[in-house]
């Protein structure tokens, strides 16, 4: 009796299928929920997803800097590339940015953030962040150009093999990072560095598109991150350290 028993598997796959579209829909919502940022600089805008489900730690530092107008006026200070590294046996493709530390002063380092535990690498155009050693990072922060496995926990770029702390990834923009990386330097200072005008989160237009945020303050004078006062100063370049082979802060 094939016409008794077909419905009742009809019946029992349901579920089963039901289960199977909740859990795709459950996994495309997620991709659509990271958030986003645009690095806005002299040369360009670089769009930024930044992955807080699997380096949820990472990920709210960096955003904290960026709701709270951090970056205004900060910089990509420094390039790594083939023609700069002669006394490093490992090598790394990489640019680096961080805040004007005479305006804002950075919040306490994090934890690091293994690859191991986050299960990202460090991909073309992966964000991870700038440190010394393990659990000094802060605000600085680097975008990689090509593949950079020594920069996975394991790998051999920093003495310690600790890895750095990826969190997200380049989504648009990245003609703009490779001009970053080809620009003038000294060594490995940028010089001029490349100015930030600002990083911002990007939220849902009510057209569907994706609109810019303000960050959460507009300061122009130097903020401590501590006591929350702020004063008048003026922006100036500050000396970035970039003897080590790290990606140092």
């Amino acid at each position: 009796m094939p016409h008794l028993y077909q419905p009742i598997v009809a019946r029992r796959a349901v579920p089963w299928l039901l289960c199977v579209l909740a859990l795709g829909l459950a996994s495309a919502g997620q991709a659509q929920d990271l958030p986003r940022v645009v690095i806005r600089t002299a040369m360009g805008n670089i769009e930024v997803e930044i992955d807080t489900i699997h380096a949820p730690t990472t990920s709210a530092n960096f955003l904290r800097y960026v709701d709270l107008g951090f970056y205004r006026f900060g910089r990509f200070h420094r390039t790594v590339r083939a023609d700069n590294q002669p006394n490093d046996k490992v090598k790394i493709a990489v640019i680096q940015a961080g805040l004007d530390s005479l305006r804002v002063k950075d919040f306490p380092p994090i934890k690091l953030e293994r690859t191991k535990v986050t299960h990202l690498s460090h991909k073309d155009g992966t964000i991870s962040v700038a440190r010394d050693g393990p659990d000094t990072g802060t605000s600085d922060f680097f975008i990689c150009i090509g593949d950079q496995p020594s920069l996975d926990f394991g790998g051999k770029r920093n003495p310690d093999g600790q890895g750095f702390a990826a969190f997200g990834r380049v989504v648009l923009g990245m003609d703009v990072v490779h001009q970053i990386q080809m620009a003038p330097a000294h060594g490995q200072t940028l010089q001029p560095p490349v100015p930030i005008y600002s990083i911002m989160r990007k939220t849902a237009g009510s057209n569907g598109g994706l609109v810019a945020t303000p960050p959460a303050t507009a300061d122009t004078g130097s903020v401590d991150s501590a006591s929350g006062e702020t004063s008048d100063t003026t922006t100036a370049v500050d000396t970035v350290d970039t003897t080590t082979g790290g990606i140092e802060r």
